[in-house]
């Protein structure tokens, strides 16, 4: 299983509490670990990932093992430490504002 980490804002739409775990086909990827996330909370879709490209949204990073994934291919695989679920796979929706 894999471990994911949503924002609050997130957790709430999604109405989680603290981390999801998912299951994921292999090869781990982010795009494969998103479209799980979609599929088990349809509500998420168009919050983290644009509707049409499928492009991470611009406020929003990835992280894993204590490095930013977010500029990384959707298409590259994740580090075995999130695909064994010992590692979460953290989302991190950035808030701006004045």
């Amino acid at each position: 299983m894999i471990r994911v980490i949503l924002p609050p804002h997130l957790r709430t739409l999604a109405h989680v509490d603290g981390e999801t775990e998912l299951e994921v086909k292999t090869p781990v990827t982010q795009g494969s670990l998103l479209d799980a996330l979609e599929a088990k909370y349809p509500m998420l879709r168009g919050t983290i990932r644009d509707h049409v490209t499928q492009l991470r949204r611009p406020m929003v990073r990835f992280f894993a093992c204590g490095e930013d994934l977010s500029h990384e291919s959707p298409d590259a695989p994740l580090p075995d430490a999130i695909a064994k679920g010992s590692e979460p796979f953290v989302i991190i929706g950035a808030i701006a504002g004045g």
